[in-house]
């Protein structure tokens, strides 16, 4: 459990092994690095707790909400449009 704990950690740091602010290279333990660790992580999970939270997650419903989708997208509209009506003042 303290392997996932790092990932995360690791994950949420602002220190990388490889600084951003290096072209092309900066991006590569973004992309390449931090999925490679969580699938380290995964495979060491006991399989006991892999295979009860994979029954979990099939059991949880996923709530689908039509107003919900709405309301989002009408906000980021709303927004995009009020930058932009500030921007061009």
């Amino acid at each position: 459990m303290l392997h996932c704990i790092l990932v995360v950690a690791y994950a949420l740091s602002p220190i990388n092994l490889i600084p951003d602010f290096t072209p092309v290279l900066g991006y590569i333990d973004d992309v390449l690095l931090i999925p490679g660790f969580i699938w380290f992580a995964i495979r060491l999970l006991p399989n006991k707790v892999a295979d009860d939270s994979r029954i979990l997650a099939k059991l949880v419903a996923r709530p689908a909400s039509c107003v919900g989708g709405a309301l989002i997208v009408f906000v980021c509209l709303a927004v995009a449009i009020g930058t932009w009506a500030y921007i061009k003042r």
